[in-house]
């Protein structure tokens, strides 16, 4: 009984052959109606044809593939990779054609005051090539800091000009401006700079919980007066041996995507009315976890592919409450290499002055329970005494 069941049976590998027959006397079938029908005819034959060889194909695409549905969902599976492959390309294209536009329409307001500022300042001509530009943050309330920072490791004058023509190392004080128009803060600025030709005056509104959005601005900024092979910050209360900084870079001069600072991976504070909050905690996952990988505000330093980065993608690149994690976050995604530089973040003496007796010279000394020199006006010449490189340090440096 079983065997005469299976005799009655057509082959599955006779039935694509079957098919096509079948299929060539339906096309015949439907020729001969079209021909024979009247001027509503050829829609309605059209839209018949469509029907049976839709009932044709699918019936025999569905007995060619029985028993292959394993086949069927590894193709659907491979389809969807492709479309979310598609769908984030158009994402990024879209993103990266925002970005234009906006830097552009930027580009348009900002181009002619910025070439009357450049042509002001006798800077009109093509970026200057320099080694490395230095930008010191600033206040308006820390005029004795900067005084502090002129009279140790800052040289002033001459000094300084010669320090740009022979190792082509710049340093500038960065501030932005008030929210009034020429207030007294700002012709104090302007006073001050006069005498010591030391600022870097940025497009920008002086504020604490500004700070991330000036970074932004003095990167793009320095890049469009210089071409420097690194670009660094660093604050006001914070002391610098150049020689040993200028050393440190050079080591990375032929590596792209080079981001230099004394690494670190705080936690994310939630908690409100507390220094370090930040407000956006939530994006970093469960409370209690940490913050990516960046380097701690004091001092960093970046090469020019990655300061070009931050200029050209400014208006999309997002500000967290705090500027160092800001600039960390805005290289996710990018082949970045972090060089996690401990002799830039050296402690005060006797930690730096140990460091230096055993041949290790800082980079950079500062108190982390203070973010910076406690109480720097009075206590940087001291850790200038103790852990400075010397007055020749920089200018012996081969760079």
């Amino acid at each position: 009984m079983t065997k005469n069941r299976n005799n009655g049976k057509i082959p599955a590998k006779w039935v694509p052959i079957l098919c096509i027959p079948f299929f060539f006397l339906g096309t015949l079938f439907i020729n001969r109606l079209w021909v024979s029908t009247d001027s509503n005819g050829p829609l309605i034959s059209t839209h018949q044809n469509n029907q049976e060889l839709q009932i044709v194909s699918e019936d025999c695409l569905t007995k060619k593939k029985r028993g292959n549905d394993k086949d069927v969902m590894e193709e659907v599976q491979r389809t969807r990779e492709v479309i979310k492959s598609l769908d984030k390309s158009v994402s990024l294209l879209q993103m990266e054609l925002a970005a234009t536009r906006s830097f552009q329409a930027m580009g348009n307001s900002a181009g002619d005051a910025e070439a009357s500022t450049f042509a002001a300042q006798g800077e009109g001509q093509p970026r200057k090539k320099v080694f490395m530009v230095m930008g010191i943050n600033t206040a308006f309330s820390s005029r004795r800091r900067r005084d502090s920072v002129r009279e140790t490791w800052m040289p002033q004058g001459e000094n300084l000009l010669k320090l740009e023509r022979e190792k082509g190392i710049v340093i500038r004080f960065m501030i932005g401006h008030s929210v009034t128009s020429n207030s007294i803060l700002d012709r104090a600025i302007d006073s001050e700079d006069a005498q010591h030709q030391d600022f870097l005056r940025l497009d920008h509104v002086e504020g604490y919980h500004e700070l991330s959005a000036k970074t932004k601005i003095f990167f793009s900024t320095a890049v469009a007066k210089w071409d420097a092979d690194f670009y660094v910050k660093v604050d006001d209360d914070v002391h610098v041996n150049l020689g040993q900084l200028a050393l440190t870079l050079a080591r990375y001069l032929s590596k792209p995507g080079v981001y230099v600072g004394c690494m670190k991976s705080g936690p994310v504070l939630s908690q409100k009315n507390v220094k370090y909050h930040e407000p956006e905690y939530w994006k970093f996952g469960e409370e209690g976890n940490k913050y990516f990988r960046h380097a701690t505000g004091q001092i960093y330093a970046i090469s020019k592919d990655l300061a070009s980065y931050i200029s050209t993608n400014q208006p999309i690149l997002h500000k967290y409450a705090n500027e160092d994690v800001s600039l960390g976050s805005w290289f996710i995604g990018l082949d970045v290499q972090h060089v996690d530089e401990r002799s830039m973040c050296c402690g005060t003496p006797p930690d730096c002055e140990w460091k230096a007796q055993a041949g290790s010279i800082c980079v950079a000394s500062f108190d982390w329970s203070c973010s910076g020199i406690c109480q720097s006006v009075e206590k940087i010449k001291h850790v200038h005494e103790k852990c400075g490189e010397g007055d020749d340090g920089v200018w012996s440096a081969l760079l």
